[in-house]
């Protein structure tokens, strides 16, 4: 009886351990599922749910909430929760409703993505490179570069709403979702695209949104495709800038310029759908007309003044002043000053109105031709020295040239410049003004009479004058004939005698007489000839006192003409000259005197030396005729001598004779 008992119990234990086992393991089993449970009670912050294990469990109110939404639980509402633990250490079971809605959202989002359908989801946070999606209690990660087909600066107009999302990745074991809002919104453009593009024209009207702006020009949504409104095509008017005009969000309405079907790109235009003010301009701003404008913008060439509303001419940085020239137009204009113009030219076609700032004041060149004519005197600063001349400041902001050919009578122009300074005042003659060349000839030399036309008047063609030797050159010499008054002597025309045509032998500060050959006005010159004074001189000797022909030498013809005229010059002074007077006079005879003398033996001398070379030549010719005698009397005696032997001697008696005249002649 007792091994039976013994064997009964034992599979009673047996039995026992396995019902327990099997217990324990389905209890295991519910962990990490979903379970439906009632709310039994709701306190404080949380709620009190039965979900048929041997205790309750609590569940934070906050889990109830929808994103967005409050929580409305009470007692006896079925709801579904996940099943953590079974018990914690307070004994009572852990439960997660925001889990349970997770399980509950993966499976749908399961089922979406291999259907590769959309989702809709809230943005609610912000994290590293992205932001958190909602996706009925599922979070999931959308990368930055999703949110947008564009770079999107300001994310937060879509956050807290609902958006369309397009699940790119899922990694339940991991809890990793990634979705794309660019995914759904390049889909709903492409669609857009083909069924606007389709219907689209030049010269439709549409309505759009300023989707982004860039400095040359807008964007504009048209609904799924975007076109570009260029600076130029926003207004009429000018605009520096597209915010002027367009701000990002603005709605416009636009109309299409160009279409290019095969790049799809898209010009739009705002002006075109306003009036064209240029239309009529010629007759609204006529040529040689005054109006008042605004200076909208300065540049480096000119400053661009609006007349009206979408009409803008050009005031040319030439035509803005009279006197500031290579000046930028900023210093003379700013921007939105109100400015008086007058119209130059207009071009209709071009879209161009020349404008003049200038002609709407004073001419200065004209003012002055009225008050200084040319001969007028006047003195001013000298603003500038250049190369060729001075630069002075006259009334009216103007400036005149004084050449370097009009500082001084007698030095050139390289030498008279020296004397003058930057910013010293010289006093100067009105020479000629030109108004449209805008020019004013003015001269300083002219302030005095020119000394070389007094002395002109005096010298004549053919007199002999007295000059002191200025200047030695290889060429000549310059001799000053009176004051201010040069005149040059060529080399060939220093004397009369080759060997004396040397310029050396002349010495700055000798006197020297000569004859004058020409006078220049134009050019300023006198042309002087020693040789022909000599030349001259020699004429009126010859023929007043004979000529070499008659036995006087020529230093005798002119030792006479020198000594006539001084002593007739003595005759005809001797009652009116003082002491003084005759004594100077002596000396200048005395120097007349020597000069004759040197002349009288030059002539000798020349003279002689001709004499001697006739006196040799002869001598030469009655040499040769001696011996062409004595060659003659000897070939005689010896054809005598052939001819018979007695003639020899009576030839001799008879030849010798002849032979002695021979010899005496």
């Amino acid at each position: 009886m007792a091994n039976a008992a013994t064997e009964t119990a034992v599979p009673h234990k047996e039995n026992f351990a396995a019902l327990l086992e099997e217990s324990l393991g389905d209890t295991v089993r519910l962990e990490g599922t979903v379970l439906r449970g009632t709310v039994i009670a709701i306190e404080g912050d949380s709620a009190l749910v039965d979900v048929g294990l041997k205790s309750e469990g609590r569940v934070a109110l906050k889990e109830f909430a929808k994103t967005g939404e409050g929580t409305e639980l009470k007692p006896g509402d079925e709801v579904e929760v996940y099943l953590e633990r079974m018990e914690n250490k307070n004994g009572e079971a852990v439960l997660s409703r925001e889990k349970a809605r997770r399980e509950e959202a993966w499976v749908q989002l399961e089922k979406a993505f291999e259907k590769n359908e959309r989702v809709s989801g809230v943005i609610f946070g912000r994290v590293k490179g992205g932001f958190t999606v909602d996706l009925s209690g599922a979070v999931a990660f959308l990368p930055g570069s999703q949110v947008d087909i564009r770079p999107v600066r300001d994310v937060s107009p879509l956050m807290g709403s609902p958006q369309p999302f397009q699940i790119l990745k899922m990694d339940r074991s991991r809890g990793n979702i990634v979705v794309s809002r660019r995914a759904v919104l390049e889909e709903t453009r492409a669609e857009q695209r083909s069924e606007l593009v389709a219907n689209l024209k030049e010269g439709q009207v549409l309505t759009g949104v300023v989707k982004n702006i860039t400095d040359y020009g807008a964007f504009v949504d048209l609904g799924g495709v975007d076109g570009l409104l260029h600076v130029t095509d926003i207004s009429w008017k000018r605009i520096n800038h597209p915010t002027d005009a367009l701000s990002i969000g603005q709605q416009v309405q636009v109309q299409v310029i160009r279409f290019n079907p095969e790049t799809q790109r898209i010009s739009l235009g705002m002006k075109q759908l306003e009036a064209d003010p240029w239309e009529g301009v010629a007759a609204k701003y006529p040529v040689d007309a005054r109006f008042t404008g605004r200076v909208t913008n300065i540049t480096d060439y000119g400053a661009f003044v609006e007349l009206e509303a979408g009409i803008e001419g050009l005031v040319h940085v030439s035509e803005m002043s009279w006197t500031k020239k290579n000046i930028h137009p900023g210093k003379i204009v700013s921007t939105s000053q109100e400015v008086e113009v007058m119209v130059l030219d207009v071009d209709e076609q071009k879209r161009r109105i020349s404008l003049g700032l200038k002609q709407c004041l004073g001419n200065p060149w004209d003012d002055f031709l009225e008050k200084y004519t040319a001969g007028s005197e006047l003195e001013g600063e000298i603003k500038n020295i250049t190369e060729f001349g001075l630069f002075v400041g006259l009334p009216g902001d103007i400036d005149g040239m004084v050449h370097l050919s009009d500082l001084d009578w007698s030095r050139s122009g390289e030498e008279a410049v020296k004397d003058y300074a930057k910013g010293d005042v010289v006093k100067v003659k009105v020479l000629d003004v030109d108004v449209d060349k805008e020019r004013i000839s003015l001269g300083i030399k002219q302030l005095t009479e020119d000394p070389f036309g007094q002395a002109a008047e005096t010298l004549k063609k053919g007199a002999v004058v007295t000059g002191t030797v200025h200047h030695v050159l290889d060429n000549g010499i310059e001799v000053q004939v009176g004051d201010g008054v040069l005149g040059f002597i060529r080399k060939a025309e220093l004397s009369r005698d080759r060997s004396e045509q040397r310029p050396d032998r002349f010495a700055v500060g000798e006197k020297v007489d000569a004859r004058v050959i020409s006078i220049d006005k134009k050019t300023r010159k006198v042309t002087l000839s020693i040789k022909q004074r000599e030349i001259q001189e020699e004429k009126q000797a010859m023929a007043e006192y004979g000529s070499s022909d008659s036995g006087a030498s020529l230093g005798d013809i002119l030792g006479a003409a020198f000594s006539r005229a001084a002593k007739e010059k003595e005759t005809q002074e001797d009652a009116s000259e003082t002491g003084t007077e005759k004594k100077a006079k002596k000396k200048a005879e005395k120097k007349v005197d020597e000069s004759a003398d040197e002349t009288a033996e030059k002539e000798e001398k020349k003279a002689k030396k001709k004499a001697e070379k006739k006196a040799d030549e002869s001598a030469d010719e009655t040499a040769e005729k001696e011996e062409k005698k004595a060659k003659a009397a000897k070939k005689k005696p010896a054809k005598a001598a052939k001819k018979s032997p007695k003639e020899p001697e009576e030839s001799d008696a008879g030849d010798t004779p002849e032979a002695g005249d021979d010899t005496a002649e």
